[in-house]
């Protein structure tokens, strides 16, 4: 009996550290960075909006601040319809532009969560709508960036970018739709989904972000309300 006793302790303590170290990595917080989030007092900053449709997640971001900048990221932004708000959205070059009804897309859809390696896309859309008429207030979380923050999340972006020849390359457009789908380097699939990127953004900028969980809209939602709890205790 004793040797079952030995095994059938070892065995739970085999799980519990399974157990332990899925916890840690799902509650894993990387930090902030504190040279560039928050804002310092009574600096103006950038404010950007982080908008949730129940899945994904865009950013959106005044075109002045990104218009004043200089690089491929800017040139794309110039080039794009009129529109003083940019949204700012990564995913897969096929699944994330296909815009048909979501029932004929689930073979597409099974492909990029399980295939490896798919291409993907960064989309610049311009809107002269204002943001409270695209996205239901409790979709929509306001956020204030520190000038260097901001500057450190746009290169975070235009990092993104397939810049073979040093320029932003449309990969693709809708028609009837502003919005431009410009190529990425980076590859889409299940583990590296588009608020995994929108995390990467937000963590570019300063804040804490939980990687392990920004599978979800909701998280990414979370780390704008979470960072902005933190700064104003921080302030007090």
């Amino acid at each position: 009996m004793r040797p079952r006793r030995r095994g059938y302790g070892l065995g739970r303590l085999a799980a519990a550290a399974v157990f332990g170290a899925v916890a840690a990595f799902w509650t894993w917080t990387t930090p902030a960075d504190p040279a560039l989030w928050p804002t310092a007092p009574g600096e103006a900053g950038v404010e950007v909006q982080m908008l949730d449709n129940g899945f994904h997640t865009d950013l959106a971001v005044p075109r002045a601040a990104l218009e004043a900048r200089t690089g491929p990221l800017a040139e794309a932004v110039r080039s794009l319809p009129p529109g003083d708000w940019i949204l700012i959205g990564w995913g897969d070059a096929r699944f994330y532009v296909d815009q048909s009804p979501i029932g004929d897309r689930l073979p597409d859809g099974a492909r990029a969560f399980f295939r490896s390696g798919n291409a993907s896309v960064i989309m610049l859309d311009p809107t002269q709508r204002d943001l409270r008429d695209l996205v239901a207030a409790d979709r929509r979380r306001g956020l204030r960036l520190s000038a260097a923050g901001f500057a450190a999340m746009a290169d975070h972006i235009e990092a993104s970018l397939d810049l073979g020849d040093g320029h932003a390359r449309i990969a693709a457009s809708r028609d009837g739709d502003d919005a431009r789908f410009f190529a990425s380097h980076e590859h889409f699939w299940i583990g590296r989904l588009c608020n995994h990127w929108s995390a990467g953004v937000l963590h570019a900028a300063g804040l804490p972000v939980r990687p392990f969980r920004a599978i979800t809209s909701s998280e990414i939602i979370a780390t704008v309300e979470r960072a902005q709890l933190d700064s104003r205790a921080t302030r007090d």
